[in-house]
């Protein structure tokens, strides 16, 4: 064998190799802590689909912190906490806290819509209907709460609840008669504090989404689609109602204005595991993965899910891309 044909044989040996290490790192799954922040809503359905996740991906863990969208969107903005996914129960915290600065996209993956939760042993439980649940609220004696509208996209749409109740029922005043019979020690940080309040007999009612309700297994009163923001047809009117919150910098404020209950994620600019997160993304959104685990738990997801407009859905990975469509 010549110096020539030799030093080719080990030319197309080393080619072969680095073909062959090419392929296997091009295929090799994601590994390593993944993390996410997510609204308090989401924490069953997400713990289900984390179960799943990491049995397909066991190099993977994907590690949640629940709370209130907002405050979860601000520990991204204002604490600069490292974090790959942030998932919102109101696709608007995304983009009013987080794009363009921290994230480039919003995709909008599920729907859902207020009601107001009690258990057997809520006074005048075997009473309250969707005719009265308003008058039952003022009565003296009732404790209820809802989650605090500076931190939780619950708390303030169900302040909206309320203020569009005052004009469905033609009742004046009626959204300052029901705030002055809830003291402020029955607002809590997020919506899920309060089913433990429910289920301990430490409350009476608790305004909640409805995939938190059937999730816990609690009773809940369910309103007319003109004042619960669970029907899209009616954002006009959701318009109508508007909320004052604390804004991007401390001191500051934002008016939110009602509409209906629409959810959001977004992979973080900085995403210390990006590879991670997408697998976990490609698996959340389709409809055989995560958005089959929203519908069973009782959270109608968007099938595909979307995003408002075709330069948004240029910016997506690829393999995002398949699984979303362009519908404001």
């Amino acid at each position: 064998m010549t110096f020539r044909m030799r030093t080719t044989g080990f030319i197309m040996i080393a080619f072969i190799a680095s073909a062959c290490l090419f392929a296997g790192a091009a295929e090799a799954e994601p590994q390593g802590k993944l993390t996410m922040f997510h609204a308090g809503s989401l924490t069953v359905p997400f713990a289900a689909m984390e179960k799943a996740f990491e049995a397909k991906y066991p190099g993977v863990d994907l590690q949640r912190e629940p709370s209130g969208s907002s405050k979860a969107a601000r520990k991204v903005s204002d604490l600069k906490k490292p974090c790959d996914i942030m998932a919102s129960a109101d696709y608007k915290v995304i983009d009013k806290l987080l794009i363009p600065n921290y994230a480039n996209w919003n995709i909008r993956f599920a729907t859902n819509q207020l009601v107001l939760c009690h258990t057997d042993k809520s006074k005048y439980a075997k009473e309250i209907s969707a005719d009265n649940w308003y008058k039952i609220l003022e009565r003296k004696g009732v404790v209820w709460g809802h989650s605090d509208p500076n931190l939780d996209p619950c708390g303030y749409r169900s302040l909206m609840v309320i203020q569009l109740a005052e004009k469905h029922y033609k009742t004046p005043g009626l959204y300052d008669k029901l705030l002055a019979n809830r003291p402020m020690e029955n607002v809590r940080p997020k919506s899920v504090e309060l089913v433990s309040l429910l289920q301990t007999g430490n409350m009476d009612y608790a305004w909640e989404y409805l995939s938190v309700a059937v999730q816990h297994g609690l009773r809940y009163v369910m309103l007319p689609d003109q004042i619960n923001l669970g029907n899209y047809k009616y954002d006009n009117l959701y318009a109508e109602a508007e909320v004052r919150v604390t804004g991007k910098k401390p001191g500051t404020f934002m008016n939110i204005r009602g509409k209906s209950c629409t959810y959001g994620v977004t992979l973080l600019k900085d995403a210390p595991n990006p590879d991670a997160a997408l697998a976990f993304l490609a698996y959340m959104l389709d409809p055989e993965g995560g958005l089959k685990v929203l519908k069973d738990m009782g959270q109608p997801p968007f099938v595909p899910c979307r995003v408002p407009t075709a330069a948004m859905k240029a910016t997506l990975p690829t393999p995002l891309q398949s699984l979303v469509e362009v519908k404001n």
